[in-house]
């Protein structure tokens, strides 16, 4: 109470100091010295009543005169100066506080050209720029020189060998897409297996059939300024009712799926379907994370190499259900076209191409006397070194160990090389993070000597790699399914399971490391478990995927300054789409959620519902609040229900924001339903995010070339 006190009186002689004697300084000086004796008056009074009642106590509870005072210095528009009950009580305890830090602060005055308020837009451009310079100094151009796509150890598959990977839907459930603004045709789609729809013209968003419920996603890495076809990287389940047990290991046929979405820029999306460029078959389990080298492992498709070598996509690591950890080395799909010549055992090729791969490196846990793989159970997240030269690699396992491998060793004890000419590796560090799996693990992306931990054991931890015999901070809160940690912010955004959840608390947080002392700041509500959130550093910007089928994206405020000063965080955050699960019935979708079958069967679900996609209208966000998309979230925000006797066939599992800034403003998500989507979020590109585009393409052209990165066609 008394450092309390103390810097109550500091700050009301740096809020009152008498101006400097100038001419125009003579007038206020009365109205001071009316103030203060008000002041006097009021405390006067206050001492001679009761002063039992904590309410009353004027050290600690600003009066409305000083509550008001503090909001006119603030200087915030009429728009943002509306304050909820709950940030009301905060306010109450930091009165004085806020108003200093609000004077500190810039002011962000209007309205930006999109629709939102510059205040919300002003960190956009700010982290734009950061994300550019500190790319440079943590990315490098080439990596990992020695590990080109060989031909040799590509072999393509036949019909009848390539039939066990599979997924067994052929056909994808019914759906329907109604676009904000446009009027609804009603038409129902159902499209075959690796087939696309033709993207939207105008919203441009791409939709197309993996197969089964999407469980792993994640997007190649390609140069700033490259203008390179964008692909992403996938993996399924075989059948749509599909489970796994997570406590013991088991393999069992898996496969990944590389899918090419043609140039995503802002202003226009590919306009050529979404396709499959090529599958990986492999034996090891079902996947549960996959991480591509960040930067470094991409070279132009038309780079010239001497057979068997292949012009290198990137490097692909994959997390699988029998406890490895395998990195591949993917080629352009050109080039693995091109050099596939061979005839297969029995008949002709798929028609997709689906290959065997000889992996290039095997890593696991142990040691070369000791390696077991069941040691710590299934790897159920990934996370790849952010800063060149991208050598360590982190993983967690069910048992709550986190290993790290050393990608470049030559130490006898931690590579071996196998007669196949791969590599299998071990960890030079492992430690007990949490009592129970580890869910997500995340490196810091400023500096590589700190990541964090997110387990089943309902705590999140933050460790420093120079002294792991405890974490620098370790919060218990609800059961965190995925983090998301943005380059400019000491802290991460968690999505998490709501069944420890307080009421009213359930959904998206940003929580400070420890470093700052910020208190979580409440990001989002939702309704039912966040299955995946991904975090865009161009645009400041994080998204999540529940299990209710809503994609919703959240631009954050500067997290570098305290949260607890945010006013309308609900103006925000926005919806990108909603899926519903409606019944099949001649009156369209007017038959009601009852109608709905009651059973986790898919093919009794698929046979009498269909999946509604509303899709909002990402290009301005003027008049937003009284938007219907909008106004639907924050109604599903407060009433939604869940209805979990059923088979979830709408809900998100996946989402990921494109790391690459040609296309930073794209958004892939997929779910139970093995529908993935992207969309571009075009309303959030800022002047800046243009600028460093247009200069970072002359940089590549002027490096590479004037045709930047002309990809060969499949």
């Amino acid at each position: 109470a008394l450092l309390y006190l103390q810097e109550l009186a500091e700050e009301l002689t740096s809020v009152y100091q008498p101006p400097a004697p100038t001419e125009g300084a003579q007038e206020p000086e009365p109205e001071l010295e009316h103030i203060q004796k008000k002041r006097r008056s009021r405390r006067r009074k206050e001492e001679e009543t009761d002063s039992d009642d904590p309410a009353r106590d004027a050290d600690f509870v600003p009066s409305k005169e000083v509550l008001l005072q503090a909001e006119e210095e603030e200087g915030s528009d009429a728009p943002l100066s509306e304050v909820s009950e709950p940030e009301l009580e905060a306010l109450r305890g930091h009165g004085v506080k806020m108003s200093s830090a609000g004077r500190s602060k810039p002011q962000c005055r209007g309205l930006a050209p999109n629709g939102f308020h510059n205040s919300i837009m002003a960190p956009v451009e700010k982290c734009s720029s950061l994300t550019c310079s500190l790319r440079d100094q943590k990315y490098s151009q080439w990596e990992f020189p020695d590990w080109i796509p060989l031909a040799h150890k590509w072999t393509c598959l036949s019909e009848s060998e390539a039939a066990p990977y599979l997924p067994t839907e052929e056909k994808s459930p019914l759906f329907s897409i109604q676009r904000e603004g446009i009027e609804d045709d009603g038409v129902l789609y159902r499209v075959n297996r690796f087939n696309s729809l033709q993207p939207h013209e105008e919203r441009l968003d791409v939709s197309f059939f993996v197969g089964g419920p999407v469980w792993a996603m994640e997007w190649c890495p390609s140069p700033e300024g490259s203008a390179a076809s964008q692909y992403v990287a996938l993996y399924c389940h075989r059948g749509m009712e599909e489970t796994h047990s997570v406590a013991g290991l088991h393999g069992g046929p898996a496969l990944l799926q590389l899918w090419g979405l043609g140039t995503l820029q802002q202003e226009q999306g590919s306009a050529d379907k979404a396709r499959l460029a090529y599958a990986i078959a492999a034996d090891h389990g079902c996947v549960w994370d996959m991480k591509f080298c960040p930067s470094g492992a991409w070279e132009l498709p038309t780079t010239a190499r001497k057979h068997p070598q292949m012009s290198r996509l990137g490097l692909l690591a994959v997390a699988f259900s029998d406890g490895k950890v395998v990195l591949y080395s993917l080629p352009h799909p050109g080039a693995l076209q091109h050099s596939k010549r061979t005839q297969v055992k029995d008949g002709s090729f798929h028609k997709y191409v689906i290959c065997k791969v000889q992996c290039i490196a095997m890593l696991q846990v142990g040691s070369i006397q000791a390696g077991n793989a069941s040691e710590c159970g299934q790897c159920f997240s990934l996370s790849w070194m952010p800063s060149k030269p991208h050598h360590h690699l982190a993983a967690g396992f069910y048992d709550g160990t986190v290993a790290v491998w050393n990608l470049l060793t030559k130490s006898l004890l931690q590579c071996v090389r196998q007669p196949d000419g791969s590599l299998k590796l071990y960890p030079f560090r492992c430690f007990l993070a949490h009592d129970h799996a580890v869910r997500s693990i995340e490196w810091c992306k400023a500096d590589s000597n700190f990541l964090v931990t997110a387990g089943s054991d309902r705590k999140i931890k933050f460790w420093d790699l120079r002294r792991l015999y405890e974490p620098i901070n370790s919060i218990k809160r609800f059961l965190s399914t995925e983090v998301a940690w943005l380059l400019p912010y000491n802290g991460v955004t968690v999505a998490q399971d709501n069944c420890y959840a307080s009421y009213g608390l359930c959904g998206i947080h940003y929580i400070d490391a420890g470093y700052l002392g910020f208190k979580a700041y409440f990001v989002a509500p939702r309704k039912g478990t966040v299955w995946s959130i991904s975090g865009s550093d161009w645009l400041n910007t994080v998204a999540a995927g529940d299990i209710t089928g809503e994609l919703v994206a959240a631009v954050l405020p500067d997290l570098a300054i305290n949260p607890l000063n945010v006013k309308r965080s609900s103006d925000r955050r926005f919806p990108v789409y909603k899926a519903d699960l409606l019944p099949c019935s001649p009156a369209g979708a007017e038959g009601g959620e009852q109608a709905l079958p009651k059973t986790r069967l898919y093919s009794e679900m698929v046979t009498k519902s269909y999946i509604r996609f509303r899709d909002t209208d990402l290009r301005s966000f003027k008049n937003f609040p009284s938007r219907e998309p909008m106004r639907r979230m924050h109604t599903q925000e407060v009433k939604a229900e869940l209805s979990l006797d059923r088979l979830q066939l709408e809900s998100v599992h996946k989402v990921r924001f494109s790391p690459n800034l040609d296309s930073h403003g794209w958004l892939v998500s997929g779910g139970q339903a093995g529908i993935v989507r992207a969309h571009c979020l075009v309303g959030l590109a800022s002047g800046v995010g243009h600028q460093l585009l247009l200069e970072r393409r002359a940089r590549f052209s002027s490096l590479y070339g004037d045709k930047p990165a002309s990809p060969i066609s499949a």
